[in-house]
């Protein structure tokens, strides 16, 4: 997959072999905007994990993960929210991610 839309990508679901870990619920950029770390992912448990954006395969139906271990838990979230930010605090207005982990939009909000 080339590029996708943020929007697209916190609608598909995390997936282990088939198996419905989760959602995506944010997406977590270093702190000058350009570059994806990783996704807070809201799993099955009610918990809230990072998942290390290096380590998810994006395809059109799922993300997906080779181990749930992939799945950092609630501390190493904490650790990841202090040191980037939230994608939505960037402004950027449709912004699109590569397969890299890159972030690109044409514009900000005013």
């Amino acid at each position: 997959m080339a590029d996708f839309t943020v929007s697209s990508l916190l609608a598909l679901p995390v997936r282990l072999h088939g198996i419905q870990l989760g959602r995506p619920v944010d997406v977590l950029v270093d702190e000058r905007g350009e570059r994806v770390v990783g996704l807070e992912v809201l799993c099955g448990d009610g918990a809230r994990r990072f998942l290390p954006f290096t380590v998810a395969r994006i395809r059109p139906d799922e993300i997906a993960v080779e181990s749930a271990l992939m799945l950092l838990d609630e501390r190493d979230l904490d650790y990841y929210r202090a040191r980037t930010r939230r994608l939505a605090e960037t402004r950027l207005v449709d912004p699109r991610i590569d397969d890299r982990g890159s972030v690109h939009s044409t514009r900000t909000a005013a």
